[in-house]
C-alpha cells in the first residue's frame, strides 16, 4: 500500500505555471515556504518541522530538519491539509520563469535526486532529504556541491525549474555531457559525474566553464535550459551596465527611441 497521500494535481500556465493540487478529505499536501498561491475554505495550514515524514522521536524530526539546512533551505515547511467533508483545492506557484514537472515517485524507481532549490510541492509522505556526492571530484567542482537534495517515497512530488524543461532517458552505458547548471534532476540508476573541458583556449577564452557534467545511464534526466544563476548574473549585469552615451544629447535621444525615456 501507498505510504504517500494519493492526490489528483491540474498544472496550469505557460512561462510562469502554477500546480492545482485536489485534496479528498484528510489529505495533505506540503510544499516550501513562499511557494503557497491560493487554497479553497477549509483547508487548514500549519508550519512543520522538517517534511512531515513520520520519524522516531525529537532526535529524528531533529536530524530531518537539520538536512534541510545542508541544502540551503529553511527548517520548516507548511502543510496542507482539507479538514473538510468534501475535495479542495490548494495551489502552488513557480518562484521565477520555467518549467513545473510533475513526478511519479512510485514510476520512478521511488527516488530521484534534483538541485537543491528545485523541490516546490510533493503529498505528504514524500521524504525530502539530502543526497551527498560520493566523489570528491563532482563535489567540488560539479556546480551543485557535494550536497544536493533528494525526493523519496511513492507519491507524487513537483519541482521546478527554469526556461524550458525536457526530460532525457538515457540507455544503459550511454553517455550525455551537460553544463552543470542545467542539470535538474535525474533517477538513482543515472551515474553522475564531472569532466574537465581540457585545451588551453577552452579553459581560457571559452566562457563555458572548466567543467561538463556527465550523465551516464541508464534512467531518466531531467535537462533546464535557464538556470536560475545564469539569468540572475544577466539581470545583475544588465542593471549595472551604464551606457557609453549616457550624458550626451544624442546618448539622450537614443534612450527615448528605445523607450527608456518614458520610465
Amino acid at each position: 500500500m501507498p505510504a504517500a497521500h494519493e492526490i489528483d494535481y491540474r498544472i496550469a500556465g505557460e512561462e510562469m505555471q502554477y500546480v492545482e493540487l485536489e485534496l479528498d478529505p484528510r489529505e495533505t499536501a506540503i510544499a516550501e515556504a513562499g511557494s503557497f498561491m491560493l487554497m479553497d475554505d477549509g483547508i487548514q495550514m500549519e508550519t512543520i518541522f522538517g517534511d512531515g515524514s513520520p520519524q522516531r522521536g525529537v532526535l529524528g524530526k531533529l536530524v530531518s530538519a537539520g538536512k534541510r539546512l545542508l541544502t540551503g533551505e529553511s527548517l520548516f515547511m507548511t502543510a496542507f491539509t482539507n479538514a473538510g467533508n468534501e475535495k479542495k483545492k490548494v495551489s502552488f506557484a513557480s518562484p521565477y520563469p520555467g518549467k513545473i514537472i510533475p513526478l511519479n515517485l512510485q514510476e520512478l524507481g521511488g527516488y530521484v535526486v534534483c538541485q537543491k532549490d528545485a523541490f516546490l510541492c510533493a503529498a505528504k509522505g514524500v521524504t525530502v532529504g539530502i543526497a551527498l556526492q560520493r566523489k570528491l571530484g563532482t563535489g567540488l567542482f560539479g556546480g551543485e556541491g557535494f550536497i544536493m537534495q533528494k525526493l523519496e517515497g511513492d507519491g507524487m512530488a513537483f519541482m521546478h525549474a527554469g526556461g524550458h524543461v525536457f526530460e532525457r532517458e538515457l540507455l544503459p552505458g550511454e553517455l550525455i555531457k551537460i553544463d552543470t547548471g542545467c542539470v535538474v534532476g535525474y533517477t538513482r540508476t543515472v551515474d553522475f559525474d564531472i569532466q574537465f573541458v581540457g585545451g588551453i583556449k577552452n579553459t581560457i577564452f571559452g566562457g563555458e566553464g572548466l567543467f561538463f557534467a556527465t550523465l551516464r545511464g541508464p534512467g531518466k534526466v531531467w535537462i533546464q535550459t535557464l538556470p536560475v544563476s545564469r539569468l540572475a548574473s544577466r539581470i545583475l549585469s544588465y542593471g549595472s551596465f551604464r551606457r557609453k552615451e549616457e550624458g550626451s544629447v544624442l546618448g539622450g535621444l537614443g534612450n527615448l527611441l528605445d523607450g527608456d525615456g518614458f520610465r
